[in-house]
């Protein structure tokens, strides 16, 4: 049999359908995916060279533990359901939430930031009968073949969470392990986004990681909601993301909305958040750095290669179809920095997935291949509260 890391990409993307509390679609999860997550959280570096030594001293485990206490205090819910993944893949909790606290560890026992190249690309057409977002899923290459999709109903026997949302119905592509909503899906008051990380150069421990803001989404029922979930005030965010978002049913015109998220630093108690609207006949490119909010970023290959990117964003045509936003996340005509990305040489970030919303059709497309040279996995329905 192949090695699991050498089998090339695979055009597979499992899904999960579950219903219940949040305790018990964590343990759906785990349990139908043991063999991913297991293997996702053998085979991850981060976790097993970086977070997990960390997490073995004194300080770093001052740092788990205080960002542990803000989130169980703020989203208990959302550890419920890690704690459930965790069960159900018989995996250890703590290795779970390490991957969701990300670069937080060692951010705050080392004092600056990573910024490793990993992070996506994300396009919003808005034309006339092109409405569109696209996005790719750009990670380290174990995440390749380590994701699946998660539809849940989750109904709570009571409200919970600092939001008390009562009702929850999403679909999510998720890497192994991982809640969803970090990465692109659309819940079913119609809210469909894409996830783009960006990284500060200083993060904050015992705030809210942006896995959990990015979560909270999934239960959104406004515009308004999606604001105070990621301004999240009383407490903030600890480090940095981009959210590229519309709502399927909206009066008027279509707006699509680009948020640019940063941490809550000082002794602020709500992020930073800069919000762009999109409107009819524009459109805009955004990869994993800053473009309006005035944060300091950590220097690396993820700067490197967002500029590439962009500046390969602007020498294409203007995307002003669907075919036009695939032929932009599809391009390699930058040989080393490349937006569709094969995790060759300096740019070892592997685009794991492809994702193709088509706000008039109302579908999401999925593809594990170059979606110009290849077909989407599945098509999926977005389908809404008023059709159920």
């Amino acid at each position: 049999m192949p090695n699991v890391e050498d089998i090339g990409r695979r055009r597979c993307i499992p899904i999960i359908h579950t219903r219940g509390t949040h305790y018990e679609v964590g343990f759906d999860v785990g349990r139908t995916f043991r063999g991913l997550i297991q293997n996702f959280v053998g085979i991850s570096k981060p976790l097993n060279q970086v977070f997990i030594p960390l997490y073995n001293t004194e300080a770093g485990r001052r740092v788990y533990e205080t960002t542990l206490k803000s989130v169980r205090s703020n989203f208990p819910q959302y550890v419920r359901e890690l704690e459930g993944t965790a069960e159900g893949a018989q995996v250890p909790f703590y290795k779970l939430f390490l991957l969701h606290m990300d670069d937080i560890l060692p951010n705050a026992i080392h004092g600056k930031g990573k910024n490793d190249g990993t992070g996506c690309s994300t396009i919003v057409c808005n034309q006339p009968g092109h409405e569109i977002l696209g996005h790719t899923e750009d990670a380290l290459p174990e995440v390749l073949n380590h994701i699946y999709l998660v539809s849940a109903h989750i109904t709570p026997e009571s409200p919970q969470g600092r939001w008390k949302v009562s009702e929850e119905k999403y679909t999510s592509l998720c890497y192994a392990g991982h809640l969803p909503g970090f990465t692109m899906g659309y819940n079913h008051h119609g809210l469909v986004f894409s996830v783009n990380v960006l990284n500060a150069a200083k993060l904050v421990p015992g705030k809210t990681p942006r896995h959990f803001l990015t979560r909270a989404l999934l239960g959104a029922e406004t515009f308004v909601d999606v604001q105070q979930i990621l301004q999240d005030t009383g407490c903030g965010s600890g480090d940095a993301v981009s959210i590229n978002l519309t709502f399927l049913n909206q009066e008027g015109d279509r707006m699509f909305h680009n948020a640019e998220v940063g941490p809550a630093l000082g002794q602020t108690n709500q992020s930073n958040l800069n919000i762009l609207n999109i409107s009819p006949g524009e459109s805009i490119f955004h990869c994993n750095k800053f473009l309006r909010l005035p944060v300091e970023e950590a220097e690396g290959l993820g700067v490197t290669s967002s500029n590439h990117r962009h500046d390969t964003h602007q020498q294409l045509s203007q995307a002003n179809t669907k075919q036009g936003v695939i032929k932009v996340l599809g391009d390699q005509s930058d040989n080393k920095w490349p937006i569709y990305r094969e995790g060759h040489g300096e740019d070892f970030v592997k685009t794991v997935a492809v994702g193709i919303f088509d706000v008039v059709e109302k579908t999401w497309e999925l593809y594990t291949e170059n979606p110009k040279i290849s077909s989407p996995v599945v098509v999926l329905p977005l389908e809404l509260k008023s059709n159920n």
